[in-house]
């Protein structure tokens, strides 16, 4: 007899299309209300958040032009407030990551083998982390990526920047590291869930390097060589790691088993 799938070995009720649908609804719901509360804390302590965030393109502005005081330009007067809303929205889905990454961990685990949901609080550790570590490194790595910026663009440029387009580019960025460094994690569920094998990935990886800076390039708004580096070399190291412990995690995988069928309905777990 062939072993049983995960929709086989989770018990339980079956779930239809319907019911997919209002699983999905209740884990979005659950989320947007995360990102609520969290943007709501964000644009109570807006001023001490702006202070920090501007806190980069001060020691840019002190390298390249030392007798320029550091000081954003506000053009709309509207500007002022959508910034504010933009940014305790940014916010707020940084705080609420833990939250977004525990219910899609929910969502998936009735496609799950029950040992496979063993996972389910180091998924979500492990993803909070990386997502601050990416979030950090993208802080770090902001002074520098604007120090290039204003040397490039030349001498008898004077920089004037817009809060709405200095604070977008800088959350998008710290953002941008954020998800990149949910790779991994990514990686090792593919594994788990047997869509591709770590021989796969290992086979593949002159092509995923070229991705990685490919995708890099794209998801960083500066362009610039100093945030390119920063987030590929990462990346790549961990798409090195998840070949290492993905490997660990499916050794006990009978060759030639079963693979997972994602097209079979799912079935909810009973407990």
């Amino acid at each position: 007899m062939s072993a049983p799938t995960a929709a086989e070995a989770a018990g339980g009720k079956q779930m239809s299309f319907w019911d997919h649908l209002g699983e999905l609804r209740n884990r979005l719901i659950k989320s947007i209300l995360a990102v609520a509360v969290g943007g709501a804390v964000v644009f109570a302590f807006y001023n001490q958040v702006l202070d920090w965030l501007v806190r980069p393109y001060c020691q840019a502005l002190e390298n390249a032009s030392p007798d320029q005081a550091c000081s954003l330009v506000i053009t709309d007067v509207l500007e002022g407030f959508r910034t504010r809303v933009r940014v305790a929205i940014y916010g707020g889905i940084a705080l609420a990551m833990p939250v977004i990454l525990w219910q899609l961990w929910r969502f998936v685990t009735p496609a799950l083998y029950p040992r496979e949901r063993r996972y389910a609080v180091p998924f979500v550790a492990s993803g909070v982390l990386l997502f601050a570590l990416g979030a950090a490194l993208a802080y770090w790595s902001l002074a520098r990526a604007i120090d290039f910026l204003i040397t490039v663009s030349g001498e008898d440029v004077e920089t004037l920047l817009r809060p709405s387009p200095y604070l977008s580019f800088v959350v998008f960025m710290m953002l941008a590291f954020g998800v990149g460094f949910e790779f991994p994690i990514v990686l090792l569920f593919l594994q788990l869930a047997g869509i591709v094998e770590p021989e796969q990935l290992s086979a593949v990886r002159r092509y995923a390097i070229i991705g990685i800076v490919v995708l890099v390039a794209v998801i960083t708004p500066s362009g610039d060589p100093i945030t390119l580096a920063a987030l590929a070399i990462p990346l790549y190291v961990f798409y090195e790691l998840s070949i290492v412990v993905g490997s660990f995690l499916t050794r006990s995988r009978r060759p030639g088993g079963p693979k997972r069928n994602w097209a079979r309905p799912w079935r909810r777990p009973t407990a």
